[in-house]
């Protein structure tokens, strides 16, 4: 055989081969979808994952099926999705702990995020509350600062447990605030407030989704957002730059993720399906009444280096918290 005859069979022996990976990257997708959610069912990563996903069905005109893998703050179900077959029919949730945090928070980490996985499309960034009782005598981020002060160590703050981003917050805001506040780990947000609301608590920082209801209640107080903007569902909360704390400002943000070598093609897909659901009316209102801020064009790129500048951002706020998991 002429060597130009066979560079030719070989080329296509090799298009050959590819064509149905194309194929299918195109038709993708061409059944049921299972979106891994490494946490527990009803808190607020289980409920945004709904509510996107439902909006992403419509949009792929396949289902899209939530499944909640718990553990190990969300390094269990991660693990799990990094070995995963990479044709985008198995999406992970993914988050400031997963993908940043929990470098820093685990010494035998199990997967690489940035290595692993293709970061697809931003969610949604969520900046905590600083909140108090409403019976408690601070009225103000000064008032709860000079108290701290006067007597370090005498005010104590609830957290969803050691290492969450509930935690972290607290400890970046007592370095910011020059301040020293006993810290009180409990296995999730729930008991963590019913003591607050029981007033064995004096302050927590946690997500407006989950303390909006009592705020409105008038059982809590917001003293501050733990942002630069302020909230359109609290306007007239401060941001804690407003209160004099720029180092103290914390976000909690979502997106989803793909096995790595995913081909592009389902990668471009279901980061178009994502950003479409984000621009909905419906999912918009969801967010914005939940506190959050919808991630419209976080794509690949984009959110792939939002990740690196978080990832630094999270190590530093772990080592000033001396926290570390097994």
């Amino acid at each position: 055989m002429r060597r130009r005859q066979f560079s030719a069979l070989v080329a296509a022996s090799w298009a050959s081969g590819l064509a149905p990976h194309a194929a299918q990257a195109q038709a993708f997708p061409t059944r049921s979808i299972t979106w891994v959610v490494p946490f527990t069912p009803g808190g607020v990563t289980d409920t945004t994952s709904r509510a996107v996903a439902k909006k992403m069905s419509e949009l792929l005109g396949q289902q899209i099926v939530i499944d909640n893998r718990p553990g190990a703050g969300g390094g269990l179900g991660t693990e799990q999705v990094a070995r995963a077959a990479p044709d985008g029919y198995t999406v992970l949730y993914i988050t400031s702990g997963t993908m940043a945090a929990n470098l820093f928070l685990y010494k035998g980490l199990k997967y690489e995020p940035l290595k692993d996985f293709v970061p697809v499309h931003g969610m949604f960034l969520s900046p905590l509350l600083l909140v108090v009782n409403a019976e408690s005598p601070y009225k103000s981020v000064a008032d709860l600062v000079a108290k701290a002060k006067a007597e370090p160590g005498k005010l104590n703050h609830g957290s969803a447990g050691a290492g969450t981003g509930t935690h972290l917050n607290g400890e970046l805001f007592q370095d910011a605030a020059g301040i020293k506040m006993m810290h009180i780990p409990y296995k999730g947000t729930s008991p963590a407030l019913q003591d607050m609301l029981g007033g064995r608590v004096d302050v927590m920082f946690d997500y407006t989704s989950v303390m909006l209801p009592h705020i409105k209640a008038n059982k809590l107080r917001p003293l501050a957002v733990m942002s630069d903007k302020r909230l359109e569902a609290l306007p007239d909360v401060p941001t804690i730059v407003e209160a004099g704390y720029p180092g103290a400002q914390l976000s909690a943000w979502s997106g989803i993720g793909v096995p790595a070598a995913t081909p592009p093609e389902v990668v471009k897909r279901l980061a178009d399906a994502m950003r479409t659901a984000l621009q909905d009316k419906d999912t918009v209102a969801y967010f914005v009444g939940a506190g959050s801020l919808p991630l419209v064009d976080m794509n690949e790129p984009a959110f792939r280096k939002f990740i690196v500048d978080e990832q630094k951002k999270w190590g530093d706020v772990v080592r000033k918290s001396g926290a570390t998991l097994n």
